[in-house]
């Protein structure tokens, strides 16, 4: 496996896919994750064909969606999201080009990128991990707006209505500390996954792959 950065093409055509292709598949999946339940449990079987009771899936709660707010509602908290993948691609660039020079004088002196050391993945992931969070931390205030235009559905409200009325909202009634509300336990969630990520690519590719090709 080698151990390098994608391409600004690369990231840009992951954005595309992940924020124009999937957007409702983030609504639905978040208001099941709250645990808003507006339908009743349906009798059905589970894989070892005993009767259960199973809540509304996918498909259904993207259903009833479309039948409270028509097909719009599925696409709500979509502008803020495409704001926040623009600036985060954007920011994430901008950071990995800083080390951009110090990585090529390095690779010049070495040739590790085709046999990672240990030393060289750490240093790989660590950059990554500074450039991802940049991104996190100043594009947290969309992802914030983002999820409170989605999950009001749930109560039925009207108070986040677009980018600038929400960030009015958030501002009058929170403050500036209203724009970053769970950064925190987002940045860990993504730092944690990362290194894990990271390692665990490494290991294999070390200790299990390099065995079967001797």
């Amino acid at each position: 496996m080698e151990y390098k950065r994608t391409t600004r093409a690369h990231r840009f055509r992951g954005l595309l896919l992940v924020e124009h292709c999937g957007p409702f598949h983030e609504r639905v999946t978040l208001e099941l994750a709250v645990g808003h339940e507006p339908m009743p449990p349906t009798l059905g079987r589970n894989l070892f064909g005993r009767q259960v009771y199973q809540l509304p899936g996918f498909f259904a709660y993207a259903k009833h969606i479309i039948k409270i707010d028509g097909k719009r509602g599925l696409f709500k908290g979509l502008t803020p999201r495409l704001c926040a993948g623009a600036v985060g691609t954007v920011v994430h660039s901008r950071v990995l080009q800083c080390y951009q020079h110090q990585n090529q004088m390095e690779d010049e002196a070495s040739k590790e990128k085709e046999n990672p050391s240990l030393d060289y993945v750490i240093k790989e992931t660590t950059q990554e991990m500074v450039a991802r969070s940049a991104a996190t931390v100043i594009t947290h205030p969309f992802h914030v707006i983002t999820l409170r235009c989605m999950v009001q559905f749930i109560g039925r409200e009207t108070k986040y209505d677009g980018v600038f009325g929400s960030i009015v909202t958030i501002y009058r009634e929170e403050g500036v500390l209203g724009f970053f509300a769970g950064l925190m336990p987002r940045l860990l969630g993504d730092v944690l996954s990362l290194w894990i990520c990271n390692m665990v690519a490494f290991l294999i590719n070390k200790y299990t792959l390099e065995n079967q090709v001797m």
